[in-house]
Formats: structure tokens, sequence, C-alpha cells
């Protein structure tokens, strides 16, 4: 009897090993094969008010402002980080968009823009875009680089976004 129980007990580990070998090929796979990334649906933010304004340097080489809505900044769990872009010309004009970043791939995307009544107006080509880098205009880039991502990761809250604007150099 002794014999029976030793050699079943030997056998025991050949056995166990054998037997689950499908389940962890399966396990791999489920956690190997890249599932295809889904954007979520956006709710358009409130207007912004000139009081939530955050400037941000883009370059010497602009003469116009640039600024983001702090109250618009949400992180999605896609990874999309989504805003209120301002952008202010010399004469005052205003030119107010909610866009939409994507870290992983550097894209951004434009969802509305401001009208002069408060209200928003859908954009027609929404569609994403990679994010040049330009000598005049690389508002995207330094958005991207220096206050929206780390890598291709998004920053952790908006409150790691708002407080990185809020801190960052202003050159007059």
């Amino acid at each position: 009897m002794k014999n029976i129980i030793l050699s079943l007990l030997l056998l025991f580990p050949f056995v166990a090993c054998a037997a689950p070998e499908k389940e962890w090929t399966k396990f791999d796979v489920e956690f190997d094969e890249e599932k295809p990334w889904v954007e979520l649906q956006s709710q358009l933010p409130a207007y912004p008010a000139e009081g939530d304004y955050l400037p941000f340097y883009v370059s010497a080489a602009t003469p116009n402002q640039f600024y983001v809505d702090q109250k618009s900044i949400s992180i999605g769990e896609d990874g999309v980080v989504r805003y209120t872009l301002i952008v202010k010309s010399p004469s005052g004009a205003l030119n107010i968009s909610f866009e939409g970043m994507r870290c992983a791939t550097a894209e951004r995307k434009l969802y509305a823009f401001g009208r002069s009544d408060g209200s928003w107006s859908k954009a027609r080509n929404s569609k994403w875009e990679a994010i040049a880098y330009k000598d005049r205009n690389r508002y995207h880039h330094v958005l991207h680089d220096d206050f929206f991502c780390k890598g291709s990761t998004p920053v952790l809250s908006p409150e790691v976004a708002v407080n990185a604007l809020k801190s960052a150099p202003h050159p007059k």
C-alpha cells in the first residue's frame, strides 16, 4: 500500500503539469495580443472664462499668446488628454478650440471651435493628425512635450498638468 501511495505522489507533479498546459497557452495569448484602441465619446466643456486661462510660452518666433483653460483639462480612460486651447493674436482676436491629444501616438484632434457668443461649433474635419514640429506656431508640440505627456504616457491627472502650466517660465 505504501508503494502505491508513493508511486502516486511521485506521478502527481507530472500529471498536474501536463493537464493545464493549454490553459497557460491561453493565458499568454490573452495578454500578449494587442487590443485595438477605441476613442471614448467626449463631452464639450463649459466655454472658457478669461480668469481660467493658463498661459504657456511657445516661441519668440510668434507674436501670438497661448493659453489653456485649466477647468477644461481632462484625461480620459482612452488615454486622451482633452483641453481647451486659446490663441490670442497681437490685435486681440481669439481663436478658441476644444482639442484632444494622444500621447501614445503623438497625435492631436480638433473637436470643436469656440464662437464669440460663448457656444461651440463642431469641427468639420475631426480626425487624428500627427503633432509636427513647426518653427513658428509649435504649440501642440510644446503642450505634448512640456505639459500633457511624459514620453508616450499622459500625465497622471489634470492637476499635474495645471501645476506644470502654472510653474512654467513665461519669458516676456
